[in-house]
């Protein structure tokens, strides 16, 4: 159903730093950047999240009540990317750990990075 997402970032250039560490852990990696850009997907594969400078020329801000979750295939992948997140600018919005109000193998994590987006990382494998 998504194409992609894109997150608003008024620097680029740390907001790079920032994803390349914390999308590092689900393979995701930069497939294209520029001054204004950049694109992250699976090597050789579709970009599917762009970190970009407003189009319409405007300082980035944090979408209130906007979340993208990003999914992982293990529990240990959660929280590499929640440890990568915090250790690059990341802010604390929930530790890793079950969620069994969202089902019995939900397992998510959540921060916003440097410019105030909220993240989550999920996995919907059995322990």
């Amino acid at each position: 159903m998504i194409s992609y997402v894109t997150l608003g970032s008024n620097d680029r250039r740390a907001a790079k730093e920032f994803y390349d560490a914390t999308l590092a852990p689900l393979g995701l990696k930069p497939g294209y950047a520029d001054d204004e850009m950049v694109g992250y997907g699976p090597e050789g594969g579709q970009t599917q999240l762009w970190v970009v400078q407003p189009f319409n020329g405007l300082d980035a801000s944090a979408g209130n009540g906007a979340m993208l979750a990003l999914a992982a295939s293990t529990r240990a992948q959660v929280d590499a990317v929640y440890a990568a997140a915090l250790a690059n600018g990341g802010r604390d919005e929930g530790r890793p750990g079950p969620r069994e109000n969202y089902g019995p193998n939900f397992y998510a994590a959540y921060f916003r990075d440097p410019e105030g987006n909220k993240l989550a990382v999920v996995c919907r494998a059995p322990a």
